[in-house]
């Protein structure tokens, strides 16, 4: 049985990390049988990063890792019918989902507007955080934002990056069925990690406004929900 370690879920997501999210749909998509466990602190994760898995006492982490650890070991075929121009865009759709993740992080824990909305939030769905925890996970990202880049931006242009890296995304996305056909591959669920943590906030951020107006991006994300759940 395999085991996947995540951060916990928030407003009605099954984690509130991109990464992780985008593993869990990867692994209901696929059919393969997991017990997911929620962990607040990465601390003992490899690298000290989540998400991880356990499959058969091999411990396998960082999220594209995983996700060709389980084809490989699982057979999962998701990926199986796509053309070697589509993983192509699959790497690209994938490096481009890291770069939105800085901003996203950076709209919940660094821009004071909605800070507070989103700390609430989480003490009201967990409540065995506390403020000092979230503060001191607080003053950590910081340091992280600082030293990758986007926390030495103003908001407005820490958006306007976010925003080009969403308009990319809704030009990919067809209007029905997922990225390469009527069928999810990996891409979709990778997608689905990042949209749903956007679309499904009541924070109303630059990043939430913006998917929200794009019918395409929130079909697909109501999709790959339904399709998980």
């Amino acid at each position: 049985m395999i085991t996947l370690y995540s951060y916990p879920a928030l407003f009605g997501v099954a984690d509130n990390n991109g990464y992780g999210l985008k593993v869990f749909a990867f692994l209901r998509l696929a059919g393969v049988p997991f017990v997911h466990r929620h962990v607040f602190d990465a601390a003992g994760a490899p690298r000290g990063q989540l998400p991880y898995i356990v499959d058969e006492g091999e411990t396998v982490g960082d999220s594209d890792t995983i996700l060709a650890h389980l084809a490989r070991r699982r057979g999962v075929a998701l990926d199986a019918a796509l053309t070697a121009q589509q993983c192509i865009t699959a790497l690209l759709i994938s490096r481009l989902l890291d770069d939105l993740y800085w901003v996203m992080s950076y709209s919940r824990w660094k821009d004071e507007r909605f800070w507070p909305a989103f700390r609430d939030a989480l003490l009201r769905e967990h409540p065995s955080l506390t403020p000092a925890q979230l503060q001191a996970a607080r003053e950590f990202n910081a340091q992280r934002y600082h030293f990758q880049g986007i926390g030495r931006y103003e908001p407005e242009a820490a958006y306007a990056r976010g925003l080009a890296d969403l308009q990319a995304l809704a030009g990919l996305v067809p209007e029905a069925g997922y990225l390469y056909g009527p069928r999810p591959a990996s891409s979709d669920a990778a997608l689905y990690g990042f949209l749903a943590n956007i679309l499904f906030s009541p924070i109303d951020t630059p990043l939430r406004g913006f998917v929200a107006a794009q019918p395409n991006l929130v079909r697909h994300c109501t999709a790959i929900h339904a399709a998980v759940a």
